[in-house]
């Protein structure tokens, strides 16, 4: 089958890999930090466009390509109708989350943020909206109490690889079921940036940890001050432990060797941070907002 690929990230590049070895990549379009895919579409001397293809920017680069299904996985940019309209089957992307529900960037961030039990992958077909297009597949997946936001991605990688093979092998035998999202249902969640990591310690215990551990390596991170310095926080725990409750949310506490951080119902420990801070003088420590 020949196929258009916009891709970016590591997702992106598992499923260029292993379609790469199955199909005719016709081109590749992606971002200019997605190197390995970059370089690896110029050994295999794959057509590719890097950057933002709106605005008419690609109307040189797709000329005279003809193509019969253009897959989106991970994709950084919004696609306009010259891409929908170039496949002469089906334009579909690979989405992480159980649609309408949770359109947007980063949906297993925002996911475990919010305390979610359940979140999925969705095949859908491209349209002009944000990730409205009709549904083809989803994949439901449980989110346990510790799941970070990198343990959700790496649960991710083999199911995106089987729906993209689910969706062809339906295209070729003439099974493809598309249906119409609920708009009623529907939620949308915005691009988040490092900066947005800051953790207000006037939360709960439990609203805190999904802050943090949605958060957690390997992306940028939840934060929050210390003497000035940024402290990048990977993991906390809930705790029964037990102090004068009149202490300001955001006082560090030391208790046998255990950090604890007064949050609004409770002390939250703090099990893991990224960087290297000393811890002294704890006393020092005030909640900046």
């Amino acid at each position: 089958m020949k196929i258009g690929l916009l891709i970016s990230g590591n997702l992106g590049k598992i499923v260029f890999d292993h379609l790469a070895n199955r199909h005719s990549i016709v081109f590749v379009m992606t971002n200019s930090k997605s190197v390995e895919i970059i370089e690896e579409c110029k050994e295999k001397k794959i057509k590719t466009f890097t950057g933002n293809p709106r605005d008419n920017r690609v109307t040189d680069f797709i000329n005279n390509i003809k193509i019969e299904v253009l897959i989106s996985v991970n994709y950084l940019f919004l696609i306009e109708r010259n891409l929908i309209n170039l496949p002469s089957i089906l334009a579909f992307n690979i989405h992480g989350s159980l649609l309408p529900k949770y359109r947007g960037r980063t949906p297993h961030v925002w996911a475990i943020i919010n305390g979610e039990k359940e979140t999925g992958i969705t095949a859908h077909e491209i349209s002009l909206g944000c990730d409205e297009g009709d549904i083809l597949h989803q994949t439901r997946i449980k989110i346990r109490d510790e799941d970070t936001g990198g343990d959700l991605l790496l649960r991710f990688k083999n199911e995106y690889i089987k729906i993209v093979d689910l969706i062809l092998e339906k295209i070729s035998n003439g099974t493809l079921v598309k249906i119409k999202q609920k708009n009623c249902c529907s939620s949308f969640f915005d691009k988040r940036t490092p900066e947005d990591g800051n953790i207000n310690w006037n939360l709960s215990m439990k609203q805190i940890k999904n802050w943090v551990r949605a958060q957690a390596y390997p992306y940028p991170g939840a934060f929050t001050y210390y003497d000035s310095k940024k402290v990048i926080i990977d993991k906390v725990s809930l705790t029964n432990f037990v102090l004068d409750k009149n202490i300001l949310n955001g006082t560090i506490v030391l208790n046998d060797n255990h950090i604890y951080v007064k949050v609004k119902d409770g002390f939250l420990g703090i099990n893991k941070i990224r960087n290297t801070v000393s811890f002294k003088d704890l006393t020092s420590f005030k909640y900046e907002n």
